[in-house]
């Protein structure tokens, strides 16, 4: 049986996600930050025979993420994401969505598929020095904002007033190394929660590249993160990033899709 959840359904919701934190980041993050009651945000929940919840659907401002830990009302999610107006886009874990796919009724286009690996201890992370990488304060947002500009990779860097509201949210932090004061590799988390973390923002300048600078803020906030009990969790579809995620204790999860509707 599927049906919306509400506030009474948040600790059984939460108990479902949080035994794969890493995997779930998206879904925790918006769930802790925005519940069940907005206008934007909508969880279904598929219940077994005995009441017992086994899958989630949450929609988030026209994405659609799915989660469940086994079997699940595949037909079901895809009917109610085919029907909403609302869909702009399916996402989540390949061995999640490719069961939906085959049921959804609308046109969708050519899926992009990225690896998402996660951190979950601190074995092979580089011990840094802690004079080396700080960590970014209020005080810090546009030279952070400055740095993503110059990094050709990075499309739509988050504007200062969108980094300062995440930051004093407590989403968002940012790991860093200057040299004669200009800000020159970087590191930030996204969608933290209580569970885990999403590594973004990974960079160095191109004057400043292969120093190791990037592994070391790396390093650093992965120790940080590991210690206050939480997972780290990152996309990549470049092959020799992977590599260095790996080097780093990074493991690869699953195949993380993402699937517009035309």
């Amino acid at each position: 049986m599927i049906r919306l959840l509400s506030q009474h359904d948040y600790t059984s919701c939460l108990d479902l996600i949080k035994e794969r934190p890493a995997e779930n980041l998206f879904l925790i993050s918006d769930i802790e930050t925005f519940g069940f009651e907005e206008d934007f945000q909508q969880v279904w929940g598929d219940f077994t025979e005995d009441g017992e919840l086994r899958a989630i659907l949450l929609h988030y401002e026209g994405n659609f993420i799915p989660y469940s830990s086994g079997d699940f009302d595949a037909k079901g999610f895809a009917e109610i994401f085919s029907a909403s107006k609302q869909a702009v886009m399916l996402s989540g874990l390949d061995k999640i969505t490719s069961k939906i796919l085959h049921y959804i009724t609308v046109s969708l286009k050519d899926p992009r598929k990225l690896y998402y690996a996660k951190c979950s201890n601190a074995s092979k992370l580089q011990q840094s020095k802690p004079q080396h990488v700080k960590i970014a304060t209020l005080a810090d947002i546009n030279r952070i904002c400055e740095l993503y500009t110059k990094i050709k990779e990075f499309e739509r860097p988050s504007s200062p007033e969108e980094r300062k509201r995440s930051m004093e949210k407590g989403v968002s932090r940012t790991y860093y190394v200057e040299e004669k004061g200009e800000m020159v590799s970087a590191v930030s988390t996204a969608a933290e929660n209580n569970y885990s973390a999403m590594v973004v923002g990974v960079c160095t300048l191109d004057s400043h590249k292969r120093k190791g600078l990037a592994s070391r803020c790396l390093s650093k906030l992965c120790h940080d993160l590991l210690a206050e009990g939480k997972s780290l969790c990152l996309f990549y579809d470049n092959p020799e990033a992977g590599r260095i995620y790996k080097r780093l204790g990074f493991e690869d999860m699953d195949r993380w899709t993402m699937i517009m509707r035309k």
